[in-house]
């Protein structure tokens, strides 16, 4: 009995022994695994599992993906400690121009913006404008010229603002005419009706012609100087002439002498 009683306590010693020694083993191969993880964590970015490999795990396949990393890391070159700096002072710039560009964006758009509203604007005041002065040119006109007909009018497919403005009149006993096909006088008196349309859309309290009546012959003189007498109602005109029919129906005559060389004198006339 006591022999055997022996013996068990000889196995269980032995059984310890083997225990302490495969618990320091395990704690060994516990401390390599820790170690081979933070090694292929460093060098390769890769994280593994600690633990006992599972039972269908490929040691060919891991050591080629290893190579294939090791040869990755070898293409890349050698580590710039300085790239982290260079990239935030690349990204900061890129920032501040992305912002430059998007402020541009804006400001174009903001210009573009205005830009249009500024053209509407003055495209419909621009037809409205003009709309007055050729109702005013068409009466006009027709007080210069006996049975006589004028119009203005804007090229119909271009941008009103930078449209041509088309003259077309057709005197007594003439077919429809443009401006180019006019004699001086004509052309004379549709550059006062023109003139005279222009000013009645916003009547001023001067008006000054000067020797506007140079080109005309008598009988167009005579229109000329009953159309001053019409619109100086409400306008008073001073008119620059040497033509004796003018200086008739002015009320009042100013003129221009020199009796001594050299010493211009102011001579006035009034009538009643």
């Amino acid at each position: 009995m006591e022999e055997k009683t022996k013996e068990y306590r000889r196995k269980h010693d032995s059984t310890l022994e083997k225990s302490r020694q495969l618990e320091l083993k395990i704690n060994e191969s516990h401390y390599k695994a820790e170690s081979i993880r933070e090694y292929a964590l460093k060098e390769y970015s890769e994280d593994v599992e600690v633990a006992i490999p599972y039972q269908d795990f490929d040691e060919q396949a891991a050591e080629e993906r290893i190579e294939m990393l090791r040869l990755r890391i070898k293409n890349m070159g050698q580590v710039n400690p300085l790239a982290v700096q260079e990239y935030d002072e690349e990204k900061k710039r890129l920032d501040f121009l992305t912002q430059q560009r998007d402020d541009l964006l804006n400001a174009e758009k903001s210009l573009i913006d205005t830009i249009d509203k500024i053209n509407n604007t003055a495209r419909k005041q621009f037809l409205d404008t003009f709309n007055q002065i050729k109702q005013n040119f068409e009466q006009v006109f027709k007080s210069f010229f006996e049975n006589g007909e004028g119009t203005i009018e804007l090229d119909a497919e271009a941008d009103p603002l930078e449209a041509d403005i088309n003259i077309k009149v057709r005197t007594k006993g003439k077919r429809l005419q443009t401006l180019s096909l006019l004699s001086s006088g004509e052309k004379t008196l549709t550059a006062i009706s023109l003139l005279f349309s222009i000013y009645l859309v916003k009547p001023s309290p001067f008006c000054i012609l000067d020797e506007v009546d140079a080109p005309l012959d008598d009988t167009n003189i005579g229109r000329f100087t009953e159309a001053l007498k019409s619109f100086s109602k409400n306008t008073q005109f001073i008119v620059v002439t040497h033509n004796k029919r003018t200086m008739e129906s002015a009320s009042t005559l100013y003129g221009v002498t020199m009796e001594e060389e050299g010493v211009s004198k102011i001579v006035s006339v009034k009538f009643n």
